[in-house]
């Protein structure tokens, strides 16, 4: 509850004819000037109708008193909003924003402190959401694993091979999860370096696909390698390389219908080495193509409204993204005229002339 004299610090109007000015020290000259100038105005008015000094000096100091709260309220009300703020932070509110509509040192403050207010906020945000999703994500194989263990307990399902299975693809699926999380603790951490070396790529590409091939064998799925030049190379920590290209093997195979394939195309643009993993599944809807790279987003099919739920975990893409940036490179989604095309571009590479005979290679050969 506000006191009276807070109450009636709001009732003084919030005049702000000094925004224009884009420097405190001339805003106080300008009071200061307009103070001694509205203070020698009335005296001067009054010693002109005979009111005398003794009346005239204390009406003066009256009314350049009041005009200058009037006008120092308004250039101080960002500071007030910034306490206010600041107060409210305290509590866990972070939706507060500063009217910061002057050009001066203050104005800055003001609009400094909203960009902070508002990283704080998204920050929050992505903390209570990243909570809830680790939360429900540990949930979901942990109760499909320990239903599982408790039937076979009981004597409801047979400990064969296959519910032995299913069992182990739950434990699979949390030991994911929590290298996933482990990674991203170290990214945060900055505890994480590279071990630049050449990379062939064509090989590097048709390991990273046959370690993938028994994820996509239940789906029918084919796995194509496609490298242009066949000898071209990249400067890239094999090991963080090795996980950017997995993860989105893992995405494609995810979004793959049965029977579909999947592309590693590679290939040398200039000074660069651009990795394509090409799916036949519905795509990412344009909309969602910045947004999937962030940490527990799944990506929107183009006729979906609402979020696909295809098992994974959200936090691939968010670590692909972390690995090419610390190569100096980016990943986005390209345009493609089926399913999903997921583009990787490192910078360097070496090999023959762009056009060369192409690599042409199934994992399993």
């Amino acid at each position: 509850m506000d006191t009276p004299r807070h109450a009636g610090r709001r009732l003084l109007p919030d005049v702000r004819p000094l925004d224009r000015f884009s420097s405190i020290k001339i805003k106080l000259g300008i009071l200061v000037t307009a103070t001694v100038t509205l203070a020698a105005l009335f005296t001067w008015v009054g010693l002109r109708n005979h009111l005398g000094p003794t009346r005239t000096l204390p009406l003066a100091i009256v009314v350049s008193v009041i005009a200058v709260q009037v006008i120092a309220h308004g250039m101080t009300a960002p500071l007030r909003e910034m306490r206010t703020a600041a107060q409210a932070m305290a509590s866990g509110d972070y939706s507060r924003r500063v009217r910061a509509t002057s050009r001066d040192e203050v104005g800055q403050l003001g609009q400094a402190f909203n960009t902070m207010a508002q990283d704080l906020e998204q920050v929050d945000t992505l903390r209570r959401e990243m909570v809830a999703n680790v939360s429900h994500e540990l949930r979901t194989p942990v109760a499909a694993l320990q239903a599982q263990l408790e039937n076979m307990v009981d004597g409801v399902v047979p400990a064969d091979t296959a519910t032995l299975q299913a069992a182990l693809d739950q434990t699979e699926r949390l030991g994911r999860l929590v290298t996933y999380l482990l990674d991203l603790s170290r990214i945060e951490a900055g505890a994480v370096g590279l071990e630049i070396t050449e990379v062939a790529v064509a090989d590097f590409l048709r390991e990273a696909a046959a370690t993938t091939e028994p994820l996509g064998a239940a789906k029918g799925i084919t796995f194509t390698v496609d490298v242009r030049p066949p000898e071209l190379t990249v400067p890239a920590d094999a090991e963080r390389l090795h996980q950017v290209v997995t993860n989105l093997l893992h995405n494609a195979v995810r979004h793959s219908p049965e029977g579909g394939e999947v592309r590693l195309e590679a290939r040398r643009a200039g000074g660069t080495v651009v990795i394509d993993v090409v799916d036949e599944g519905p795509g990412i809807a344009p909309a969602d193509r910045q947004r999937v790279f962030q940490r527990f987003t799944r990506g929107n099919a183009p006729a979906q409204t609402g979020r696909a739920s295809t098992g994974g975990t959200g936090l691939g893409l968010a670590i692909v993204r972390w690995a090419v940036e610390l190569h100096g490179g980016t990943v986005a989604v390209a345009d493609s005229p089926t399913g999903a095309r997921l583009r990787v571009t490192l910078p360097g590479g070496r090999g023959g002339a762009v056009g060369g005979p192409p690599l042409r290679a199934h994992p399993g050969d």
